[in-house]
């Protein structure tokens, strides 16, 4: 019996970071949409810019045809809900797994288990590209801690999923990268969890990863000043209300971090009724409304059309725009609740940025 790689049954090789940017750059017009979008991030972040942080997208992408027509309706909301809404893109392409199950664009973009990842790297990042190049930011999950080295210069906000928040390997990741980046209660609904991620983050580490060659490399960081907490239910029940909120922004304050937070309106939070998450939105903005404004971004999972579907054997039966995880809003009710929080946030009177 081998001393090593016993249970391993393969092993390819794949593209190197600085090789897929090469081939895939960094185009003027999505460096300007990444740089405006982490400034405008951070500034909501700070206090400073009084408009509220949306993060709306599919639950994951599998179509990079679909992905981007939501793109270009998604850009025309983005423009006319400028001055009260600052909207960043979902693009979640690396999907976690209680046990097992697809596990997104990126590893398997073909959704028949071949795990051609190399495909799904060149094809992750192109989306990425051309969603940029069309104005609109992106925000994606944080899941695989080499996977930032090949599209971080694309991002303008990541999270850090609720089985992934206690993991020391990703705060170490999320103080090097240069986003920001929130990080989730526990599935749990343990709040903790992330206000002690926040402070690990922010804090210099030591980690390994691979640099721009792929080469093994201890990378050092000075820390994440942008950490900030997610709300998103847990198996006790919903934490959107105004005494969770509240009682998550002292618990910061006391903390000595910024008393500022995500609400996740989808998850717990949901109950995982795509159809109820207006009721977070909902509470959100009435807090907003009466002056509690430690909620300063809302995260909905929306699509094309509602629901959700299997993925068949054969893919030519997929129905467009139909989530294949979390069941989404559709594009009607997408449209009609952020034309309602761009008018509520509107009026509530405060000075935009």
């Amino acid at each position: 019996m081998p001393l090593s790689n016993a249970n391993v049954v393969s092993q390819t090789p794949i593209i190197a970071p600085r090789a897929l940017k090469a081939e895939f750059p960094l185009s003027a017009k999505a460096r300007a949409t990444v740089f405006a979008g982490r400034e405008a991030v951070q500034n909501i972040l700070m206090g400073l810019d009084k408009r509220l942080l949306v993060v709306v997208g599919p639950c994951s992408i599998h179509d990079v045809d679909q992905a981007l027509e939501y793109t270009g309706r998604l850009e025309v909301l983005r423009q006319q809900y400028f001055e009260d809404l600052f909207i960043v893109m979902r693009v979640y392409v690396d999907k976690p797994r209680t046990t097992v199950g697809w596990r997104g664009f990126l590893q398997d973009p073909d959704m028949d288990f071949s795990n051609n990842f190399e495909k799904g790297l060149k094809l992750t990042r192109k989306l990425m590209l051309e969603v940029s190049e069309l104005g609109m930011p992106v925000a994606t999950e944080l899941l695989d801690p080499f996977i930032p080295q090949y599209i971080d210069d694309l991002l303008s906000w990541g999270a850090i999923g609720a089985r992934t928040t206690e993991s020391q390997t990703h705060r170490a990741m999320a103080s090097g990268i240069s986003v920001p980046v929130g990080f989730k209660n526990s599935t749990e609904g343990n709040v903790q969890i992330a206000l002690d991620a926040i402070q690990s983050a922010r804090k210099p580490h030591s980690f390994l990863g691979i640099d721009g060659e792929g080469r093994a490399s201890v990378f050092g960081t000075k820390g994440n000043a942008f950490g900030h907490v997610i709300l998103r239910g847990g198996r006790g029940g919903t934490n959107f209300g105004p005494e969770h909120t509240s009682n998550t922004a002292a618990l910061l304050e006391k903390a000595g971090l910024g008393p500022r937070l995500l609400v996740d309106c989808s998850h717990h939070n949901s109950a995982y009724d795509h159809a109820k998450q207006h009721i977070a939105l909902d509470s959100v903005l009435e807090a907003r409304g009466r002056g509690q404004g430690e909620t300063v971004g809302v995260m909905l999972e929306s699509n094309l059309s509602a629901g959700k579907q299997g993925i068949p054997q054969d893919k030519t039966e997929l129905l467009w725009g139909v989530s294949v995880t979390d069941a989404c809003i559709g594009w009607e009710d997408t449209e009609r609740v952020l034309e309602d929080a761009a008018q509520r946030v509107g009026a509530e009177g405060k000075v935009k940025a």
